[in-house]
């Protein structure tokens, strides 16, 4: 082998790391973004304004809970598009399901009905971003409020 033959071999080895050493780095890149934006899913923007789009359900007794409660989030800005009643087990205690987006759409519905535990439960085919299951202890709340 002669000198001609070992310097295109050393030029292909040396042009080959270059090119493993990219492909690396873009990986890499792209590994960072792609965690970045699936740990920002859960994150809130400081200072970034929370549209929310919501659905009320009332599982209890009370007639008319629901729209009482869409209409204090509606007053608070909170966008929702379905309100009725639940026809599974009667609740105690008010539950605000993140279904999409960040924690702080649920937070912000929970803090104007003034009630609510927080959970994540997704589910995409609901088309909103939070799910209320309105419980008794809206109604109670409710009924304190009024004179």
């Amino acid at each position: 082998m002669g000198i001609l033959e070992q310097h295109r071999r050393g030029r292909v080895v040396v042009l080959a790391l270059i090119a493993l050493g990219l492909a690396a780095g873009v990986l890499a890149v792209w590994w960072h973004v792609r965690a970045a934006r699936s740990e920002g899913v859960n994150r809130p923007v400081p200072g970034e304004r929370v549209h929310v789009v919501a659905e009320v359900l009332n599982t209890t007794r009370a007639v008319g809970l629901a729209r009482a409660a869409t209409r204090v989030l509606r007053d608070a800005g909170i966008d929702v598009v379905y309100f009725g009643s639940d026809t599974g087990a009667v609740a105690d205690s008010t539950l605000v399901l993140l279904r999409r987006g960040n924690l702080s759409a649920a937070a912000k519905v929970a803090r104007a009905l003034g009630v609510g535990a927080v959970r994540q439960a997704p589910d995409s085919s609901r088309l909103v971003d939070v799910t209320v299951r309105l419980g008794g202890d809206f109604a109670a709340r409710l009924a304190a409020q009024r004179p």
